[in-house]
C-alpha cells in the first residue's frame, strides 16, 4: 500500500527513455508511492501514459507488465532502423556508416519527400499496447502530455480526456525524422521545444507538493564540444533541458520568496522537487543513440534507471512530503556577465 505520494516529470529522449522505464519499474516494485499525476513528453509521455493505464486496469504488477512489452515491442519494430545497433552496425549507433547515410539524406530531404505515404511503426506498437478509450477514462492518475504546434509556436498540454495515438505521435514527432502531426486541426512537433516535460500542471493542477523529475538529457559535459558531431549533439542536450530548466529557476525563485516571508499569500504553496538522473552513463552516448533500438541497449539502460532509483528511495524517502531534495538553484544557476567586476 502506497505510503506517500508525488508526481512524476519525464523527460523525452527517444531510446534513452528506457532509463525511465527502469525508474518506474522500479517505483512500481518498492510500492511505498503512490503516483498522482504525470507531465510527460516524447518517450516521458508514452512511459507515462502506459504507466497510467496499467495502473487504471489492473494495478502496479499490471503497469510494469505494460512498460516491458511496450519496450520490447520497440525493439522488434525497430529492428530495421539505421540506428538499430548489431550484426550491420557493429560500431553501434553513433559510428555506422549506415546512420551516416541516414543522417545526410535527413538533412538534404525533408520526411515529405523520404517518407510519402508517412510509415511510422511507433504507432502500431502504441495501438497494441494502450486501449486509448481507457486511458480517457482514466481516474487513478492525471496525465499532461506537451506537444508544440508548429504554426503558432505554442505549447500544448493535453490531458486524459484528449489522449489518443495522435497527440503522443506528436509529443515524440521529430521534424528531420517523421511529417507533423495533425490534432484537431492543429500540426504539431516534438514537445520537447517547447516543455520537457512541462512541470506547471503538476504543482498547479496536484494537490501532493512533492515532484520526482526523471531527466534524460545530461546537463554538463566536461569538455568542450569541437567535432561537428560533438556540437550537434550538445546542441540537442541543451535545447531539450532549457525549458525544464527556466521552470525549476522560477521555482527556486518562488521558493526564496517564502522563505524570506515576501509571498505570504496562503495560495501560493512551497513546491518540493526531487530528481533521478544518470548524468555520467547519459554523458557517453551520443544523440544518434536516441533511435537505437537494441533489446541489450534498452535494457542496459532499464538496469541502470532501476539502480538508480533504489538508490534514491533508500536515501530520499524519507524527505518527501517534507523537503525538497534537488538544489533548485544549484541545478539551474544563472550565470552574470558582471561576476568579477569590481
Amino acid at each position: 500500500m502506497a505510503g506517500k505520494k508525488t508526481t512524476l516529470a519525464l523527460q523525452g529522449g527517444g531510446s534513452h527513455g528506457a532509463f525511465t522505464w527502469g525508474v518506474l519499474d522500479a517505483l512500481l516494485e518498492d510500492g511505498r508511492i503512490g503516483i498522482e499525476g504525470i507531465s510527460g513528453t516524447s518517450a516521458g509521455a508514452m512511459n507515462g501514459a502506459l504507466l497510467a493505464h496499467g495502473l487504471e486496469n489492473g494495478g502496479a504488477e499490471t503497469a510494469r507488465e505494460a512498460l516491458e512489452g511496450f519496450w520490447s515491442k520497440i525493439s522488434s519494430y525497430g529492428a530495421f532502423s539505421p540506428y538499430h545497433s548489431g550484426p550491420f552496425n557493429p560500431l553501434g549507433a553513433d559510428w555506422s556508416p549506415h546512420v551516416f547515410w541516414f543522417d545526410v539524406m535527413s538533412q538534404l530531404y525533408s520526411p515529405y519527400l523520404l517518407n510519402p505515404f508517412n510509415l511510422n511503426p511507433l504507432r502500431e506498437v502504441l495501438e497494441d499496447s494502450i486501449n486509448f478509450e481507457s486511458l480517457r477514462r482514466t481516474e487513478a492518475v492525471k496525465l499532461f502530455v506537451s506537444a508544440t504546434n508548429v504554426q503558432s509556436n505554442h505549447l500544448r498540454i493535453f490531458s486524459n480526456k484528449d489522449l489518443c495515438v495522435e497527440v503522443l505521435l506528436a509529443s515524440a514527432c521529430l521534424p528531420s525524422v517523421h511529417q507533423a502531426v495533425q490534432v484537431d486541426g492543429e500540426y504539431y512537433w516534438d514537445g520537447g521545444f517547447m516543455g520537457n516535460p512541462v512541470l506547471e500542471p503538476l504543482v498547479r493542477r496536484c494537490r501532493t507538493q512533492d515532484t520526482l523529475i526523471v531527466q534524460i538529457n545530461p546537463t554538463r559535459r566536461e569538455s568542450l564540444p569541437v567535432t561537428a558531431h560533438a556540437i550537434a549533439d550538445r546542441i540537442n542536450e541543451i535545447t531539450f533541458n532549457a525549458s525544464l530548466m527556466r521552470e525549476i529557476r522560477s521555482y527556486a525563485d518562488v521558493t526564496r520568496l517564502i522563505d524570506k516571508g515576501i509571498i505570504q499569500d496562503p495560495r501560493v504553496e512551497r513546491a518540493y522537487f526531487h530528481l533521478i538522473s544518470a548524468e555520467e552513463e547519459m554523458a557517453h552516448l551520443g544523440v544518434r543513440s536516441k533511435l537505437d533500438t537494441t533489446w541489450l541497449f534498452l535494457t542496459r539502460l532499464r538496469d541502470i534507471g532501476r539502480e538508480k532509483c533504489l538508490r534514491w528511495l533508500d536515501e530520499n524517502f524519507e524527505h518527501l512530503g517534507v523537503r525538497s531534495t534537488l538544489d533548485l538553484l544549484q541545478w539551474s544557476p544563472v550565470e552574470h556577465g558582471d561576476r568579477g567586476s569590481p
